[in-house]
């Protein structure tokens, strides 16, 4: 379902609810459970590529990841729904969390995977699927994720331009809250292998 293309404003945003999401089930393919804590030497990154679906698998098929789990971010809406975030009144985008082990596989390989496995140039909307819950973003948890994030824009966005594409519109900013997505939505595409996946790449390889 697509949503709106404007962000909705924080006064304008659905009131949501105070009762978070429910999450019993385990990781469909690592048998993990999705609720923190991690183990001490992981660390965490959320981002948005589109439909949080395809986004989700790209990560758990990589050696080195964790875990990963689907939700919502970047919006102001408490413990949304996704057919409240699919109106485009809560600000939130679709979102995986990726937990990892940085000795295994490093956030410049996970930031290079998100630069060159979806369209960072198409503002509110990522394929067919228009809206604001669609947005590229990253959200990070440390300075040197920021640092590391914005540097990595700058250099996609120079491959970007070799090929006459548009500029980036990636938004990075800290991350406030992950709100876990319906169990449902947990792994989707492990559950349902033919599933819909929207990611599509610019060709550009991000030479980081």
């Amino acid at each position: 379902m697509a949503g709106i293309t404007t962000m909705v404003g924080a006064e304008q945003a659905l009131p949501g609810s105070v009762e978070p999401m429910g999450v019993t089930e385990p990781h469909v393919v690592f048998n993990r459970s999705l609720l923190a804590p991690w183990p001490d030497h992981c660390q965490e990154i959320v981002l948005g590529m589109g439909c949080f679906w395809g986004a989700e698998r790209l990560f758990w098929q990589k050696p080195g990841v964790y875990l990963t789990m689907v939700g919502y971010a970047g919006g102001f809406t408490p413990n949304p729904t996704y057919q409240q975030v699919c109106t485009g009144e809560t600000g939130h985008a679709e979102v995986v969390r990726v937990v990892f082990d940085p000795a295994e596989i490093s956030l410049a390989q996970i930031l290079a995977m998100f630069w060159e496995q979806h369209d960072p140039t198409q503002g509110m909307k990522q394929g067919g699927d228009v809206g604001t819950q669609y947005r590229s973003a990253i959200y990070i948890t440390d300075e040197e994720q920021s640092a590391q994030a914005r540097e990595s824009l700058h250099m996609f966005q120079q491959g970007l331009a070799k090929k006459g594409l548009g500029d980036i519109t990636t938004e990075i900013k800290p991350l406030d809250t992950f709100y876990y997505a319906e169990t449902y939505h947990q792994q989707y595409l492990a559950r349902n292998p033919e599933g819909y996946c929207g990611l599509k790449g610019t060709g550009v390889v991000c030479p980081i």
